[in-house]
């Protein structure tokens, strides 16, 4: 039998084997020697311990040359900031203003403390049994700063003594119902919560303001070869005066119902202006085939009687629409168009 050691020298000289006492391959990898693989561990550990001490150095490095950070700060804690609507200074003022009106004598004190709290004694005084106030409406709400206003409000007040006892000079002194004009300084609290500054200061009447120019072309009466303007008299008996179903004059899904209950017997439409043309409907004669699709603006005025004979004129701002040949009302518009350049505020009212 041959020994061990003789049958290793036979492989090694048969070449099987290599010195290095190594599998030549493993897992598809060539390994090389034992010498070798020490040398790449002396490396990488040299390597790690490089790395590990310039670790510090190259972070102080990032800091002084990489961009800036911005940090997060937390966000302070204020105190609500509550938006409130010119409509609410206005309504407050239009209240205010008429209770400091109808105040009784030796009662105004304790009527105006709800609406201006802390304030100091007011007395009205005098022969009379005071006045009424007929109608209010804030006519101008100036912001005089953030959460504080201006505000104009209009009354019409008359006596509240009927004219027969009245005294001979109150009868000679004229019209009884007049149409003044009382300024209020309001304020908001940090709640939205509202108060009057000061007591009303009586003014003078506004300026009336400048009146804009629209963007329709010259006004005429309705063509009867238009067929829109057969869209808009059937429209507008159905939405006025309850002459039908508004459905069959607009659009499929459209929303807008008539009034009801009905305000009026009749109307008809009494002009036509039209945005784009002097000449309303003159594009869409009678017969001709309409483009699908098709827009027309129009100003439309209409005479509405009521059950009484009581005729009454109205403007509407109307949007036609093109659709399987025929019109029909797309939009009862807000406000009817401006020419360009009249959409500017009028100076004269600020």
């Amino acid at each position: 039998m041959t020994s061990v050691p003789e049958q290793e020298r036979a492989a090694r000289e048969d070449g099987q084997v290599e010195e290095a006492g190594l599998p030549p391959e493993a897992g598809g990898w060539e390994l090389g020697s034992l010498g070798a693989s020490a040398n790449a561990v002396t490396v990488l550990r040299r390597t790690a311990w490089v790395l590990l001490l310039a670790g510090p150095v190259l972070g102080a490095w990032a800091l002084l040359t990489g961009p800036e950070v911005v940090r997060a700060q937390a966000a302070e804690e204020r105190p609500w900031a509550v938006a409130v609507d010119s409509s609410g200074p206005g309504g407050f003022a239009e209240l205010f203003v008429t209770a400091y009106l109808e105040a009784e004598e030796g009662r105004a004190g304790d009527v105006l403390a709800a609406f201006m709290p802390g304030a100091g004694p007011a007395t009205v005084s005098g022969r009379g049994g005071g006045q009424v106030v007929e109608q209010a409406a804030a006519v101008r709400v100036r912001a005089v700063s953030a959460g504080y206003w201006a505000v104009t409000v209009a009354v019409r007040v008359r006596p509240a003594v009927p004219a027969a006892k009245q005294d001979r000079d109150q009868a000679e002194a004229g019209p009884a119902v007049g149409l003044r004009y009382f300024r209020v300084p309001v304020r908001s609290g940090a709640s939205g919560e509202l108060a009057a500054v000061a007591l009303p200061a009586e003014v003078g009447a506004l300026p009336a303001g400048q009146a804009p120019e629209l963007g329709y072309g010259q006004a005429a009466e309705p063509s009867p070869a238009d067929p829109g303007v057969r869209t808009l008299q059937g429209f507008f008996t159905s939405y006025l005066a309850g002459g039908g179903e508004v459905d069959r004059y607009m659009p499929p899904g459209s929303r807008l119902a008539p009034i009801t209950p009905a305000p009026y017997a009749s109307a008809r439409v009494e002009r036509v202006a039209e945005y784009g043309t002097n000449t309303p409907g003159a594009a869409f004669p009678e017969g001709a085939p309409i483009p699908e699709g098709t827009r027309r603006r129009l100003l439309v005025d209409v005479t509405a009687a009521d059950r009484a004979g009581v005729e009454r004129p109205l403007t509407y701002a109307v949007a036609l629409k093109a659709r399987d040949g025929r019109w029909e009302v797309e939009a009862v518009e807000a406000a009817p168009l401006l020419a360009d350049g009249s959409g500017e505020t009028d100076k004269r009212s600020k």
